[in-house]
């Protein structure tokens, strides 16, 4: 016996409810990929692109899940030859005892000098990458937000940084309204095979 087929006329809220949700994942997708600075917050001027490439170890991250378990994070910025900078983001996840890479790609959002960049790892999707605080002096330590506070690093030249300049970040990102109760500091105990 053959298959009983019912064709429903099909309702004239359809093709609305559709656009809704048509309009809603777009609308999601592009706030989620924000490359602006949250609001209220400036990123760092008289920034130095040359000075600021080279390897950074990540000390403390708010908790995202492209990080979770992963401890010994560091990241390296190398300017290609477009004008670009190509990041390479390495940590040793701790589940699947292996280290992991992601590498991706950074442009600045305005001016050359202003810390303030979009960072893509998923091709077009770039997100935020701030720069809110720097030793402009030496390019030891950088504090860096994302498209919103839920997003902040603390970031050194070093995999260790003094208490008083962890101190005086802590209370930066606490008066910029970061959630520094929440920060995870990242151990660094591992040797990273390519270092």
């Amino acid at each position: 016996m053959p298959p009983v087929r019912r064709n429903f006329p099909e309702s004239p809220l359809m093709p609305s409810l559709r656009s809704i949700i048509l309009v809603l994942l777009v609308t999601v997708t592009l706030l989620g990929c924000s490359t602006a600075p949250p609001e209220g917050l400036r990123p760092v001027t008289s920034f130095d692109l040359d000075r600021y490439l080279g390897q950074w170890y990540e000390i403390a991250r708010l908790d995202h899940s492209f990080e979770r378990g992963m401890s010994d994070v560091n990241a390296t910025y190398q300017l290609d030859d477009d004008g670009s900078v190509k990041v390479i983001n390495r940590g040793y996840d701790t589940g699947r005892q292996a280290w992991k890479e992601a590498i991706g790609r950074a442009l600045f959002v305005g001016d050359r000098h202003t810390g303030s960049l979009k960072v893509s790892f998923f091709g077009p999707f770039y997100g935020g990458y701030h720069v809110i605080a720097l030793d402009q002096e030496n390019y030891r330590w950088s504090l860096v937000a994302g498209p919103d506070r839920d997003y902040l690093w603390i970031l050194a030249r070093d995999k260790t940084l003094s208490a008083d300049i962890r101190e005086q970040l802590l209370g930066q990102a606490r008066v910029l309204g970061f959630a520094t109760e929440k920060l995870i500091w990242v151990d660094h105990q591992r040797i990273d095979p390519r270092e």
